[in-house]
């Protein structure tokens, strides 16, 4: 992939590509994408943990949630999912669903990783109601939940810095045989007018990443939803947080054997490459395309006013491995302070259903 990606860089006019494009590549080429090979990337076996893989007890928990939300709402008892991963947050769902409900779950997840959607078919039986798209288009226009968990993390984002006070683009270019930073003067307008409407302001040294392909996202999941809700999980930062000094080196890593490096460069098509995302403009952004922003929680948070705890079981079992035991650890880890959901917030977002 290293060479690939140095080829790739060496044929451009300018010899150089931004971080976004870079990314694009490293995750979702084809043939060479992180995303894209047959190999393990969640779990012990891969690079990183996502919520939906401690337990089951997480999609099982958003499906009770969602079931009260639809008949509450009066929506249609339908779910988009958008990057289902392997599969496992959609199987809980589902399995919860057939265990509370009379009326019939029609699930559809949209996935582009071939590995993934494999996996899928390994998890889920798929059948004419619950299937797998390749397009938005094939559901549009949808009415019922569209839901992510990570999703926008995960997406391309450009790179500025400022130095002099001057803003400058953060170019990935090929040095001594190697991948290297280059600063340009910043002339892409779409990052000025990101910049420009988040109101953001960095300071001297300051980086931030920029995230045009969340800003696509986030317009055509509105375009897509005719009625419903828009549930987004994921980690990142308020216009408010991302001016701490703290940020001031943003907030793009790679996940590598369940190692951060600093260093995105390292490891292409290897590792997986997150940043944080910005939560004031994923609803700034979805209210200008007709989103109703409804609220933002703590994961933690959201999971308990979704009556996760009558999950938990008494019982006395010496056996710290029993499925009870276990359980009963995954809801605790979920729902602690200090525990994964500690990172992560929700963010509902409606068309068509009035504020709660």
């Amino acid at each position: 992939m290293l060479n690939f990606i140095i080829n790739y860089i060496e044929n451009t006019p300018r010899k150089m590509i931004s971080y976004a494009e870079y990314i694009q590549v490293a995750l979702y080429h084809p043939e060479y994408g992180y995303y894209m090979k047959n190999s393990p990337k969640i779990g012990p076996e891969g690079d990183f943990i996502t919520t939906s893989n401690i337990a089951d007890i997480y999609g099982r928990t958003i499906s009770k949630w969602f079931y009260e939300e639809a008949r509450r709402n009066k929506l249609p008892f339908q779910v988009c999912e958008i990057g289902g991963g392997n599969g496992r947050f959609a199987r809980a769902f589902i399995d919860e669903w057939n265990l509370i409900a009379d009326e019939e779950i029609h699930y559809s997840i949209l996935e582009t990783s071939p590995y993934h959607r494999k996996l899928q078919q390994q998890q889920i039986a798929f059948s004419e109601h619950i299937r797998q798209i390749d397009s938005l288009n094939e559901v549009s226009p949808f009415c019922g939940m569209i839901f992510s968990n990570e999703l926008f993390d995960a997406l391309p984002v450009h790179l500025v810095e400022k130095m002099n006070d001057q803003l400058y683009e953060i170019m990935v270019t090929v040095k001594e045989g190697k991948l290297a930073e280059k600063a340009v003067p910043l002339t892409n307008e779409d990052i000025s007018l990101f910049l420009e409407e988040s109101g953001l302001s960095l300071s001297d040294g300051q980086r931030i990443e920029i995230p045009l392909q969340m800003k696509q996202m986030i317009k055509s999941l509105a375009a897509a939803l005719d009625e419903g809700i828009v549930l987004t999980a994921d980690y990142g930062y308020t216009d408010e947080e991302w001016q701490a000094p703290m940020r001031r080196d943003g907030s793009l890593r790679g996940y590598y054997r369940h190692s951060v490096i600093n260093n995105v460069l390292e490891h292409p098509g290897e590792m997986d490459i997150t940043s944080h995302i910005h939560f004031d403009s994923l609803i700034r952004i979805g209210e200008k395309a007709g989103l109703n922003f409804l609220f933002k929680m703590r994961q933690d948070e959201f999971l308990l006013s979704a009556g996760i705890l009558q999950e938990l079981e008494d019982h006395y079992d010496p056996n710290p491995f029993s499925l009870i035991s276990k359980r009963n650890r995954a809801i605790r880890s979920l729902i602690m302070p200090s525990g994964i959901s500690s990172a992560f917030h929700l963010i509902l977002q409606a068309k068509k259903i009035g504020k709660k």
